[in-house]
């Protein structure tokens, strides 16, 4: 599905900095761990899960955190299986035209270095699998659901290069959705936030629970610029795991397609156009053969409910649609004209689609 370049109330697509490839990699100063960020003190928890656990966090993760490093720069990842399947986000291992490296440099914590194999990589949720030739590794304990607001996160990865860095605060939010933009055209949904501070070079490392449980991967964070104050996201793990299953299966990952070019609804737009609804995704184009045109949608139209999901913006048409499966029929309200008209539309498999 493809998606316009859009904005979401108070976050705007280009404010949002993904936290991988930092450029030329800095010197590795070592692999001491710094210590828990000033602003973790809002990580004190009655269940002695706060600060006091931090170290005993480290301990059981740092092991499955690893460097990567390429051509244009470095990150970070996390051993998914003891065969040598390491997990990391999609734009760590692609170069500017996001096309994955054939190969990457990948150094454990305890200082080996190994080369890295890109297995595949999945730029709708910004995952990908590599895999080294090694057997025996620390695999991480992946939480199999969400953590709850306001319990501690401890994050570990290479930001600016300063490898096994460690920073910890709490669970923000759960379900933070991002609008498309240039860096992420599909947009990053269902994120988990935090205020562990996040730098760029943590991208695909891990994001830990007080009890060693790794909770998702460091994914992007607003910069300071935007007037942000430590607000970091995290690819939640049930993501993780469900898209690194697939790729090491069969390289690929299913998402529902549409097969829509949207936009949001700005008053200017309403105006021009004299439109006749001022919320929803407005439809400005329809791929030829996609799922949309043979459920009857047309240029024009505004999508104002997707799967019984009311639409405001692209943002949310982003969200209901990755909730489906590929070949699932749904029922989408269109405002046309005057009259919201009820379209079913059997939805397309992305991957097929491109």
């Amino acid at each position: 599905m493809r998606f316009g370049l859009c904005a979401a109330a108070g976050v705007t697509a280009a404010a949002l900095t993904l936290t991988g490839c930092t450029g030329t990699p800095a010197p590795s100063p070592g692999s001491s761990s710094s210590a828990a960020s000033p602003g973790a003190s809002q990580a004190q928890l009655a269940d002695g899960g706060g600060l006091p656990a931090v170290p005993g966090v480290v301990r059981e993760v740092e092991p499955s955190v690893v460097t990567i490093r390429t051509a244009i720069g470095l990150g970070s990842g996390v051993i998914y299986h003891s065969d040598g399947s390491i997990v990391t986000d999609a734009h760590v291992v692609e170069d500017q035209q996001k096309q994955p490296f054939k190969n990457v440099g990948v150094q454990f914590a305890d200082g080996s270095q190994s080369q890295g194999t890109i297995i595949g990589v999945d730029d709708v949720t910004d995952l990908a699998v590599l895999k080294v030739d090694r057997t025996g590794l620390p695999a991480a304990k992946f939480a199999a659901s969400d953590p709850e607001v306001g319990s501690m996160t401890v994050v570990i990865g290479s930001p600016l290069g300063l490898e096994e860095t460690v920073t910890a605060g709490i669970v923000s939010s759960l379900h933070r959705n991002m609008p498309p933009s240039k860096e992420s055209p599909h947009g990053a949904i269902d994120l988990l936030q935090t205020d562990a501070p996040i730098s760029p070079g943590n991208s695909g490392g891990a994001v830990a629970d007080s009890s060693g449980q790794v909770i998702g991967l460091s994914e992007a964070y607003l910069p300071p610029s935007t007037g942000a104050v430590a607000i970091g996201f995290v690819t939640p793990s049930s993501t993780v795991t469900d898209v690194a299953d697939q790729l090491l299966a069969s390289g690929s990952v299913k998402h529902a397609a549409l097969g829509v070019v949207p936009t949001d609804i700005t008053p200017q737009l309403a105006q021009r156009f004299s439109l006749p609804a001022t919320a929803g995704a407005l439809i400005v184009g329809v791929s030829q053969g996609s799922p949309a045109e043979q459920g009857g949608m047309k240029p024009g139209d505004i999508i104002t409910k997707f799967a019984q999901t009311e639409i405001g913006n692209v943002t949310d048409l982003l969200a209901a649609l990755r909730k489906q499966d590929p070949g699932q029929q749904v029922d989408v309200v269109v405002q046309r004209g005057s009259k919201p008209q009820t379209l079913h539309i059997t939805l397309g498999d992305l991957a097929g689609d491109r």
